[in-house]
């Protein structure tokens, strides 16, 4: 009888024990779920974010972005879209401040610097370098799946400082990635026209909107390069085109105020 009590005590002594050692573990389990739960929210709702950023609904954007840093504070996607909507609001000092922050948290997302050197190339001109070195960060990842954007983001850099032989080669790079990648095609026909090749430029961008839908970008650009060559005719086509397709384009309100010169 002793014998049967003491090996029951025994047994209950080596449940209590097993169950002291495996409580950590469902704790620990427990902990990595809720790690889990609360980076898949994150990257929902930043997802979400950046379909309405693209769509214009900023205020939406704003929310999906809040909710997301909620679930996650140090999640370095949602400070690269908040960065992209303070920038569209021109609050410039908020979106630096969120492009910094996403790049600390991650360094090697080439998404993040592509996004940061258009911003730094948009708004900061005594950053010009440093623009373009975050834009060679992301073409030269090999992971980076649109390298020919990064190129073709430093060509248009280049060419607003006016270094033509280097936007050239940016632009080429792109296209020898993708050879119909629209926006350096774009690119080096503008190249063109600010060198005051005008006759290159329109023999270019003639045969660029026969074999592509014609953007917003390349509208403009024929308003400019045909303005230039003094056809008012062909501006005015140009124009009544860019305001029907593209009205809430930032180069249709420019040709609006006049800009288009």
């Amino acid at each position: 009888m002793k014998k049967s009590l003491l090996g029951f005590f025994i047994l209950l002594h080596v449940l209590w024990l097993s169950g002291c050692v495996q409580q950590p573990i469902e704790d620990g389990m427990s902990s990595q779920a809720n790690s889990d739960r609360a980076y898949q929210s994150a990257k929902i709702h930043t997802e979400l974010a950046a379909e309405y950023f693209n769509r214009g609904q900023l205020d939406v954007a704003i929310e999906e972005v809040t909710v997301a840093l909620k679930a996650q504070s140090n999640y370095a996607p949602a400070y690269n879209v908040m960065g992209l909507i303070n920038m569209t609001l021109n609050e410039d000092s908020k979106a630096l401040d969120n492009f910094e922050r996403a790049i600390r948290l991650a360094p090697r997302n080439s998404e993040i610097h592509n996004n940061y050197g258009w911003f730094l190339c948009q708004r900061f001109s005594q950053r010009m370098d440093q623009a373009i070195n975050h834009f060679m960060v992301a073409a030269r990842d090999p992971l980076y799946s649109t390298p020919e954007m990064s190129f073709t983001n430093a060509g248009i850099c280049e060419l607003k400082r006016q270094k033509y032989n280097d936007a050239k080669i940016f632009f080429q790079r792109a296209l020898s990635i993708q050879s119909n990648y629209s926006p350096a095609l774009i690119g080096l026909i503008n190249l063109d026209f600010q060198r005051g090749h005008l006759t290159d430029a329109e023999l270019k961008l003639a045969l660029f909107l026969q074999k592509n839908t014609p953007t917003p970008e390349s509208l403009f650009l024929a308003i400019q390069i045909k303005h230039a060559m003094g056809d008012q005719l062909a501006v005015e086509s140009y124009s009544f085109q860019l305001q029907k397709h593209f009205p809430d384009s930032k180069e249709a309100a420019a040709v609006r105020e006049g800009k288009a010169k």
